[in-house]
């Protein structure tokens, strides 16, 4: 009886580092695999599987891929794609991935910082969802469903093509992808009055380690909850949302003003630190701070825009400024009034004449290498400080940020509620941001180096004990158990903690109830309990055992 128990406890050591087997092998056999179960004439399965051999392979691979640090020839390839155009292809990839030994790694809208939804190190299948995208908008009930491939702007276009009184609290970038952007939170300007999009989801179809199409009712309020904000990479492949739409006015103010260092911006910006979070819920004043040429030739400056999304009319919004932020001097010149569809073309910063039919569009700007890291801060920065900060980023040169006030709806939600746990306490979220247009390893590195640094000069000013980080701000820095999935919990906990914070035990408790066998992982996926007992109680447990025996 004692052997059983120690094989019981012992046994997923022995297997976690399985091999592989040939790469051709396992190609061919899952393919099989695939035409084996799929068996509906109407959505061939063929039809939707890429290999190395087929010519449009890497066109496909590339579609939605869209840091060009992962388009050199040395990154890693999947084996197999499938773009799935039916749910029963999702269901037979995980299947067939899952019997013949290939990860999964599941893509929606390509926007991944760190490329972790479409490169491995080890042997994978990519499965594109970007083919999955129906949108179904009920005004009657204020709801819709929404598929997994769909993209924000594709959202946002059913729904003002229904109604101009409604929307949905999400990102700003249109070309996102659903299924990623809600899994991790969903991050938007309307998040001060109708919190994130993870608060505004009420059922969710996913296809679980077993194949099975499971929606809210059968899959229970736990794994429910850890897909809303948790990454359901880590659970099963999402295949669709029903969210919640918002009531907002049939027009809504947008504004920009641009401040730079000669001009008082950091008196505005100190005002603004402490002012931002505690403005009424309609009001989200982003910051864009970046280095610029300054007035005095060969110096360079800091320049400050403070970008306004307000819930309201321009007249009510100038009040509301010279009541609160009188030392910003808004004008009326500075505000337009606009539908809500439209102000999204201006947040992506488009020209003034482009219409909305091209949030429409698919197309992404692969030309850029980017890198990208997040913090939070709960205590204004000091205005001495600040001064400092300035100077760094001049001597940086090519490093900017975005400062993204909280507050309002965002600090009435519990940290616990969801998986995202970053609410009460912060008074803005700032993301990181470089960009460079050059490929080679020295001018990545050189790039990547700059953003590190700014990042290590914030470390006074943010979030301690965890340093806090934003899920869909996907920063490798934060931690990895490695391509295989198969690190500890400890390592594990590096990253968990930064993403979810005290959340992150009740998510591997999830993970080990859904997927006992860790399938679904990947570079920063939550672990199971097996994992983690290596180097906890379980290892503990199984040491006396063997001493017992």
């Amino acid at each position: 009886m004692k052997h059983k128990m120690v094989a019981k406890v012992c046994l997923p050591l022995t297997f976690i580092f399985a091999s592989l087997g040939s790469p051709v092998t396992a190609q061919n056999k899952f393919i099989e695999c695939l035409q084996q179960q799929h068996y509906q004439e109407s959505d061939p399965v063929s039809d939707v599987i890429y290999t190395p051999e087929n010519s449009t392979f890497s066109s496909v691979l590339q579609s939605y891929a869209r840091n060009r640090i992962f388009f050199t020839p040395s990154t890693p390839k999947p084996r197999v794609i499938v773009a799935p155009n039916h749910e029963s292809h999702v269901q037979a990839t995980v299947i067939c991935a899952k019997d013949h030994d290939l990860q999964i790694r599941i893509r929606s809208g390509g926007h991944d910082y760190e490329g972790l939804s479409y490169v491995s190190e080890v042997p994978f299948v990519l499965l594109d969802m970007s083919n999955i995208r129906s949108i179904n908008i009920n005004i009657s009930d204020e709801s819709a469903w929404v598929d997994a491939g769909a993209t924000l702007g594709e959202l946002y276009y059913r729904i003002a093509e229904k109604s101009n009184s409604h929307g949905f609290p999400a990102g700003v970038c249109f070309t996102l992808g659903l299924g990623g952007h809600f899994t991790g939170g969903g991050y938007g300007n309307m998040m001060r009055k109708y919190g994130l999009s993870v608060d505004n989801i009420v059922d969710a179809k996913i296809v679980d380690v077993n194949g099975r199409i499971l929606d809210r009712e059968s899959m229970g309020e736990d794994l429910f909850w850890a897909i809303r904000g948790g990454g359901a990479a880590s659970f099963g492949v999402v295949l669709s949302w029903k969210i919640n739409l918002v009531q907002l006015p049939e027009n809504i103010t947008v504004a920009n003003v641009d401040k730079t260092l000669e001009e008082g911006a950091t008196e505005l910006v100190w005002k603004w630190q402490n002012i931002a979070d505690k403005l009424d819920r309609e009001v989200f004043i982003r910051l864009s701070l970046q280095p610029v040429n300054g007035p005095e030739e060969g110096k360079m400056t800091v320049k400050i825009s403070f970008i306004f999304m307000f819930l309201g009319s321009a007249e009510r919004l100038l009040k509301l400024m010279s009541a609160n932020f009188p030392e910003l001097g808004l004008q009326e010149k500075d505000c337009t009034e606009m539908r809500w569809v439209e102000s999204l073309l201006f947040w992506f910063g488009t020209p003034k004449e482009t219409k909305i039919e091209v949030l429409l569009s698919r197309n992404l700007n692969r030309s850029v290498y980017f890198k990208r890291k997040s913090d939070y801060v709960k205590q204004p920065i000091p205005k001495a400080d600040l001064e400092s900060l300035w100077k760094v980023m001049i001597e940086l040169g090519e490093v900017s940020m975005q400062w993204n006030p909280y507050g309002g709806k965002m600090s009435e939600i519990s940290e616990t509620a969801t998986p995202f746990p970053h609410r009460g306490g912060n008074i803005f979220k700032i993301q990181y941001l470089v960009n460079w247009f050059e490929g080679g390893a020295e001018t990545k590195d050189r790039h990547i180096n700059l953003t590190r640094t700014l990042y290590e000069v914030m470390t006074p000013y943010v979030s301690k004990n965890p340093r806090e980080a934003f899920l869909n701000y996907r920063d490798i820095d934060n931690g990895s158990i490695g391509s295989n999935g198969n690190g500890t919990y400890e390592e594990a906990l590096v990253y968990g903690s930064k993403y979810f914070k005290g959340n992150f035990d009740r998510l591997v408790k999830i993970k080990t109830q859904v997927d006992p066998d860790n399938f679904f992982r990947y570079e920063q996926s939550i672990p199971t309990r097996h994992l983690a007992a290596i180097t906890r109680e379980d290892y503990e447990r199984c040491d006396k055992l063997f001493f017992l025996m």
